[in-house]
């Protein structure tokens, strides 16, 4: 999730050529606050289990 909320910031801010420190802080405040405000959510393709028989080796099953 950490890597779509990423990849917003990035979209908006790499678009355009930011000044200063204190301009991308303000840009990217207002960003967050606009995604939180609309609520936006991950619809996750397949689930923890399907993970696991697809993608074996990254998502080991762990018995204990």
């Amino acid at each position: 999730m950490a890597e779509t909320e990423m990849s917003a910031f990035s979209r908006v801010c790499l678009s355009k050529t930011i000044p200063d420190e204190e301009t991308l802080i303000a840009e990217l405040s207002a960003l967050e606050a606009e995604r939180n405000h609309r609520r936006h959510t991950v619809k996750w393709q397949f689930t923890t289990e399907d993970a696991r028989v697809k993608l074996r080796t990254l998502y080991p099953s762990y018995s204990g």
